[in-house]
């Protein structure tokens, strides 16, 4: 048996910390090497990598590490509070029903691509996808539709082990990234494409104009109390969430045990569910305000905290077992990204939305906002906005995509 170089968990997180911060450090630099490195190997995939690799050659274990369950408790509902509590309805509706469109027609084809690529390649090649494999590839339906708080809630809903996990997130980043590159090379082409298409681009620029005022009259520095407010109302409706579920999930298990095959009885299917659609309910009263001093960027800092403890559990060498898996993300996207484009096609919706509302979708905020960036940087918050629609739809939408792909590997 191995012995485990560093056990001490203080020790564990610090490192954790400075993996993340040198991740973001050096992907902020202009210099070339790593403008070009980060353009194959994005932020959120290092920030899974190097944790495996320590755990991989037993520099650190995450079996034994108590750090996940932590970050799983109370940094994951508090980061999808932060996320969804920024929704703003009025926003959506300025920027018009095409946007909406093309992004709902991308998470439809998210929702029918993972059952009916799961089915093909079962039909194929069993082997490929036998066992539990369709517990990996449900955390997926929630990236792809929402981002990684999404797919890091739908682990604990599926809860797939830490080798099936390792290769479901080897397919969605690889599979999302190559895609990414596709769309970011449309950017230079998105003139020929809005003329193909018929679009009508003048909502673009009307949009752009309108963000940059609000985003100037809104802004501001927080100071001791704001942060303080950020922190009670992230955690303050964690506490809320799992409160609810301590009484829900004994009576369904009591008075309705065939629903825990629906995960019903899972405490932290309800705390998901239950923080997202407090945060969804927040983001209509004065609360969204917390917005403007900067809460998603706790939501962002603990969500990478978060996939950092993941990446702690992760064996980079079971992740690249099994290459053939890859075929279901390929077979995944292209209806996804059939969707997308059939949508944008018969709404005229102009490439920006196509891409960006893609982007929302699969790659999340970040992605989505870097899409969006490549047009005009004001553009930037529609990505943002977007993409907070899919934190608010993600989990939802996924989990029903994963009780689809269970049904498919049962029949």
């Amino acid at each position: 048996m191995q012995t485990t170089l560093i056990t001490n968990d203080a020790v564990v997180f610090g490192i954790l910390l400075g993996i993340i911060y040198f991740t973001f450090y050096t992907s902020s630099l202009q210099n070339r090497f790593w403008q070009k490195f980060y353009l194959f190997f994005p932020s959120i995939l290092i920030c899974y990598f190097i944790p495996g690799l320590l755990n991989s050659f037993n520099i650190i274990s995450g079996e034994n590490s108590k750090l996940y369950d932590v970050a799983s408790k109370y940094l994951l509902p508090a980061c999808l509070v932060y996320f969804t509590i920024n929704i703003d309805f009025q926003a959506l509706r300025r920027l018009g029903p095409k946007a909406i469109i093309v992004f709902l027609a991308g998470s439809l084809g998210v929702m029918v691509g993972g059952p009916v690529a799961l089915w093909i390649v079962k039909t194929i090649s069993p082997e490929t996808v036998a066992g539990e494999t369709w517990r990996g590839l449900a955390t997926i339906a929630g990236s792809w539709i929402g981002g990684s708080a999404n797919q890091t809630a739908l682990k604990e809903v599926f809860n797939p082990s830490a080798e099936i996990f390792s290769q479901a997130i080897a397919v969605d980043v690889l599979t999302a990234e190559l895609w990414l590159a596709l769309l970011l090379f449309g950017v230079s082409k998105a003139s020929q494409i809005d003329k193909w298409m018929g679009a009508d681009t003048s909502a673009v620029d009307e949009i752009r104009e309108k963000i940059e005022r609000e985003y100037a009259n809104n802004q501001r520095n927080p100071n001791f109390t704001d942060l303080l407010l950020i922190l009670f109302i992230g955690f303050g409706t964690t506490a809320l969430a799992h409160a609810c579920a301590d009484a829900i999930v004994p009576f369904i298990s009591e008075n309705y045990p065939n629903l825990k095959k629906f995960s019903l009885t899972s405490s932290s299917f309800w705390v998901i569910s239950l923080v997202t659609l407090f945060g969804l309910i927040l983001s209509q009263t004065r609360a969204r305000n917390i917005e403007r001093v900067g809460a998603s960027k706790f939501g962002s800092i603990f969500l990478f905290i978060l996939i950092a403890t993941i990446g702690t559990k992760m064996n980079i060498l079971a992740a690249i077992e099994k290459p053939q898996l890859f075929l279901v993300g390929i077979i995944w996207m292209f209806f996804h990204a059939s969707f997308t484009l059939i949508a944008a096609y018969f709404t005229k919706a102009p490439y920006f939305f196509t891409a960006v509302g893609s982007q929302a979708n699969v790659g999340g905020a970040a992605s989505a906002s870097v899409v969006a960036a490549a047009f005009h940087p004001s553009l930037a918050s529609v990505g943002v906005l977007l993409a907070i629609l899919g934190y608010a739809l993600g989990t939802y939408l996924g989990y029903l995509t994963g009780l689809m792909m269970q049904w498919v590997m049962i029949n």
